[in-house]
């Protein structure tokens, strides 16, 4: 191999690193939660020295805010961006928005970041202050926002716009931290895309205006359905 070739192939190596990296740690993360994973286990599941590990994060903090921002924000990202670009109906937007979650999070390992930060959010406050802020309020906002343009167009009746972004998203939550946790327990299986069908119908006939006959939730799922692979 030429030196200008072993130049290419380190080069290329080198900007995968980190990547890698993020990925063992995402999996350890999962696997034995925060406070169990340690640096010298990332370095070893990704194939490199811990010394390796340390060119490209600080600290198990530094690393675990590099996942967090590689993996969930960018899905938060693509929301917002399906947000602005939107010109059909606010129940479309609402069921692109949730199916759009279970496709970039809730069907990866991804997943399993929610149910860590739950169970040790008490004991890292400051993982749980920047989790709160890069992915809760800003997945709020978005939520939020799609219900207020539903109430101005008058495809949604008038609610409590911070509670009702809760009562969303918590089933969408519990579904992740059941993939993780009782799953393995449930003889019958929780089938995803039905739960996230019966999760939208509920959530789109809670939110219509009775007053109008603009919007039909029922529909939009079975539509959904049908144009998409779940």
């Amino acid at each position: 191999m030429s030196p200008a070739s072993q130049v290419r192939k380190w080069t290329r190596r080198k900007e995968a690193r980190p990547g890698e990296l993020t990925a063992a740690a995402l999996e350890l993360f999962v696997e034995r939660g925060y406070a169990a994973t340690r640096l010298d286990d990332v370095a070893a599941r990704a194939g490199v020295s811990k010394g390796t590990l340390y060119l490209y994060f600080s600290s198990k903090e530094d690393l675990f805010k590099a996942v967090v921002r590689e993996g969930i924000v960018p899905a938060i990202e693509r929301g917002e961006k399906l947000f602005e670009e939107h010109t059909g109906s606010v129940a479309d937007l609402i069921g692109d928005l949730i199916y759009g979650w279970w496709e970039s999070i809730g069907s990866t390992r991804l997943a399993g970041i929610p149910k860590l930060m739950i169970s040790e959010s008490g004991n890292f406050p400051e993982i749980a202050q920047f989790y709160y802020q890069e992915v809760i309020s800003r997945g709020h906002r978005l939520v939020g926002s799609a219900l207020r343009r539903g109430m101005e167009k008058g495809e949604f009746r008038k609610l409590d716009v911070e509670y009702t972004v809760r009562l969303m998203l918590a089933p969408l939550v519990m579904l992740a931290v059941w993939r993780f946790s009782f799953d393995v327990c449930d003889s019958n299986c929780l089938e995803p895309k039905k739960y996230l069908e019966q999760h939208i119908d509920i959530v789109l006939n809670g939110l219509r205006d009775r007053e109008t006959k603009n919007t039909r939730p029922a529909q939009v799922v079975e539509l959904k359905t049908r144009g998409k692979k779940r």
